[in-house]
C-alpha cells in the first residue's frame, strides 16, 4: 500500500519545533508533505509570569504549561504543520534542577510506556522520515535525551520510518555567528563552549529553507514567554537571516538508497 510522505518530528518542549526543524517542517507543509508534531512535555519548567524562574516565588508550574501549549498550537500554525500530537508528560527541569526528581517528569517515565505511546503514532501516521535529537539530546537536557531514546526504540517497535535524522547545528555556523555578534558588539549574555554544535564532518544533510525563515521568525516570536531565553530574536535581521535560512541534519538510519550528501531528507523516497 502507498502512502502519502510524511514527516514527523519528536521534540521534547514548546518552542523546540522552531530552531532546528521549524523550517523543515514548514517548507514540507508547502511541498504537500504531511507534517507531524509530537511534543513530548507540556513545558511546565519554563519561566512563568513577568519572566518568573522556576523555583521562584509565584511561578504557577500549571499556568505556565497553559500558556505554553497555546503558544505551541500558534506556532505550528504559522509553520503550517498538519498534525500536532501532546504527549502530555511533565517538563523534567534542565539537568540539576530539582523539578528531575518528580515521578511524573518525563525523564523518570520508564521509557517502554512512552515509546509505546510514539510507536502508536508512528503506526498511525505511517511517516517514511522522522527527525529527533542525538544521544545527548543536542546540549544534555533530560527531557531530549528521553525524546531521542523513545524515538529509536519506537521506530524499532513499529519498523514504520525509512529514514531517521538528529537535528544538528554545525559547528562552523556556530563560531560563524557568534564572530559575528562580537564584530557588532552585541552583547547576549552567553559564550558557547568550544565543543558546542555538531562537528561539520558528521553532517549527511543539509536544507534550504531560506524561503521559510519569515515563518520561522513568527513562529519563535509565538513563544513569548519564554522570549527572555530565545537570544537570536535579539540579533540584528541580517544576522537572523542567515541563522535561520537553513538547517542540518546527521542522517542516523536509512532503508532506501540515498546520496552520501543530502539536501533533502526525502531523497529515495519521492
Amino acid at each position: 500500500m502507498t502512502h502519502e510522505l510524511t514527516l514527523m518530528a519528536v521534540h521534547a518542549h514548546p518552542d523546540d519545533e522552531v530552531l532546528g526543524t521549524g523550517g523543515l517542517l514548514a517548507r514540507c507543509a508547502a511541498e504537500g508533505i504531511r507534517t507531524v508534531l509530537v511534543t513530548c512535555t507540556n513545558g511546565e519548567q519554563g519561566d512563568g509570569s513577568a519572566g518568573v524562574k522556576p523555583g521562584e516565588p509565584g511561578h504557577d508550574a500549571e499556568e505556565v504549561a497553559r500558556r505554553r501549549l497555546a503558544e505551541l498550537r500558534e506556532s505550528a500554525g504559522l509553520l503550517g504543520i498538519g498534525h500536532l500530537e501532546l504527549l502530555g508528560y511533565r517538563d523534567s527541569g534542565m539537568d540539576g534542577w530539582s523539578a528531575n526528581h518528580d515521578p511524573r517528569a518525563f525523564a523518570n517515565v520508564p521509557p517502554d510506556e512512552s515509546a509505546a505511546r510514539l510507536a502508536g503514532l508512528m503506526e498511525r501516521y505511517r511517516p517514511q522520515v522522522v527527525v529527533t535529537y542525538d544521544e545527548n539530546g543536542g546540549y544534555g537536557h533530560p527531557d531530549h535525551i528521553q525524546a531521542h531514546r523513545i524515538t529509536l526504540a519506537a521506530a524499532d517497535r513499529s519498523g514504520v520510518p525509512d529514514k531517521l535524522y538528529y537535528a544538528a547545528i554545525p559547528r562552523s555556523g556556530i563560531r560563524q555567528m557568534f564572530d559575528a555578534v562580537r564584530e557588532a558588539g552585541i552583547e547576549i549574555g552567553f559564550e558557547p563552549p568550544d565543543d558546542f554544535g555538531t562537528p561539520d564532518e558528521l553532517i549527511t544533510s543539509t536544507v534550504d529553507v531560506s524561503a521559510h525563515v519569515e515563518a520561522k521568525r513568527k513562529a519563535l516570536e509565538a513563544h513569548a514567554s519564554q522570549g527572555e531565553n530565545i537570544f537570536l530574536l535579539r540579533l540584528p535581521e541580517e544576522m537572523q537571516r542567515a541563522a535561520f535560512s537553513s538547517e542540518s541534519f546527521i542522517r542516523h538510519r536509512c532503508r532506501v538508497q540515498a546520496p552520501g550528501r543530502e539536501d533533502d531528507l526525502f531523497a529515495g523516497l519521492r
